[in-house]
């Protein structure tokens, strides 16, 4: 992984990039972006549609936004985890629109000194985003019903509230 050219010895400040888009995520683009010469871990997530929801089949996830105002309170989600979790650098990326099975809806990707900080960014990064951001997901399934979806962080299975401990980082 390459990133941008760095002076010697002198640290760059935090890469800090939020973005909605329209048209498929070019997750490469960003994994190209994410270079920090102080790093020595670096973390992504994507978020992809997924066939099945339970019993039911899907074939695509929509999102509507709020556009100024999520880019808003993306960007001061992003300033937030950088000095929670000391990054580096974070990026995220969410697609409004239609997505498809099998592609992302959302990449978080960050950087920092060890890798425990990174992992326990991008878990709260992502429950933060469903929890607080003004993005709206609605599911259509095989049989044709839509139904609009809004995220519970009491699931077990949507929390990852877990991984947001402070702990030895490796």
């Amino acid at each position: 992984m390459t990133g941008p050219p760095f002076e010697p010895n002198v640290s760059p400040p935090p890469l800090l990039s939020v973005d909605l888009v329209d048209e498929p995520i070019d997750v490469p683009g960003l994994q190209v972006q994410m270079g920090h010469p102080d790093a020595g871990a670096v973390c992504w997530f994507l978020g992809v549609t997924r066939r099945t929801t339970g019993d039911k089949v899907t074939e695509l996830l929509s999102y509507d936004a709020h556009r100024s105002m999520a880019l808003s309170e993306l960007r001061k989600l992003a300033e937030a985890a950088v000095g929670q979790f000391s990054l580096l650098g974070l990026t995220i990326v969410h697609r409004l629109g239609d997505v498809p099975v099998g592609e992302p809806s959302i990449v978080v990707g960050c950087c920092s000194p060890h890798r425990i900080a990174s992992f326990q960014a991008v878990a709260w990064v992502m429950d933060r985003v469903k929890q607080d951001i003004p993005i709206w997901k609605r599911e259509t399934y095989r049989d044709g019903k839509r139904e609009w979806i809004h995220p519970s962080l009491g699931d077990e299975s949507k929390d990852c509230s877990g991984l947001h401990r402070r702990g030895d980082d490796e």
